[in-house]
């Protein structure tokens, strides 16, 4: 098993990536650090078991980021997944620089978490499973397989993956157009439009991780999440381009 430490000061968060984590088949959370203090102590024991660390930035008066030079210092086999809603450029670089493997802004969807956390241990074991590699082998490890192919620059409309037609989405764009000055649920969408949640939470992920839609993230009385969205209103011509008959 892929052992797993959160370090994030917010209990209900921390709480909520321990579910998500158990989600996935192979990964269990080995401990949960609400402080820099305490996560400083699991880096710093060298019998605690971590393999992979999901951490935090903004910590009330700590920087997360503070742990990476105590990590990189331990000559630990650990790494790093950045969860916050850190976005500006300083903050990103530094990450970056001390070799962090992925950085999810927070709110994200479960889907992407999944992503990161999966990507990361393909890569991993691609790295184990032998010494010497091909180019090929290392484009696997580095970009996941596929070219990096470059969209034109008249290429406004991008082309949907594979399980998302054009008539659905086409159907769903006119929808968030007539209402884009409101936020709306999963649930109020697929409703309106009549297919299953399921099949709407997947074209509501290729929004948002096209920068159309922003998600939003409430937390009811249960401590569950309830993603709700609204549409960026400088991507609304980008809406209208896939709302088009």
């Amino acid at each position: 098993m892929i052992n797993v430490l959160i370090v994030d000061d917010d209990a209900m968060v921390a709480e909520l990536n321990h579910r998500y984590v158990t989600q996935l088949d192979g990964f269990q959370c080995c401990g949960v650090a609400l402080t820099l203090a305490q996560a400083k102590e699991f880096v710093l024991n060298p019998d605690y078991p971590i393999d992979l660390i999901l951490l935090d930035i903004y910590m009330q008066r700590e920087n997360g980021l503070d742990l990476l030079p105590v990590l990189h210092d331990s000559h630990r086999s650990i790494d790093v997944i950045i969860i916050s809603s850190a976005s500006d450029a300083m903050t990103i670089k530094k990450s970056l620089h001390y070799g962090v493997v992925d950085y999810l802004l927070k709110p994200f969807q479960f889907s992407r978490f999944e992503e990161a956390l999966t990507n990361w241990k393909r890569k991993r074991e691609l790295l184990d499973n032998q010494q010497f590699y091909q180019q090929s082998e290392l484009d696997q490890i580095i970009h996941g397989g596929s070219a990096l192919i470059p969209i034109p620059a008249n290429d406004t409309k991008r082309v949907l993956p594979k399980g998302l037609t054009s008539q659905t989405m086409r159907t769903i764009c006119q929808w968030i157009d007539a209402h884009s000055a409101q936020e709306f649920s999963t649930d109020d969408l697929a409703s309106a439009v009549m297919i299953s949640r399921v099949s709407c939470r997947k074209y509501l992920v290729w929004l948002e991780e096209s920068h159309i839609l922003h998600t939003c993230v409430h937390y009811g009385v249960t401590g569950r999440p309830m993603y709700r969205y609204h549409l960026q209103s400088s991507q609304h011509a980008q809406l209208k381009l896939y709302a088009q008959n």
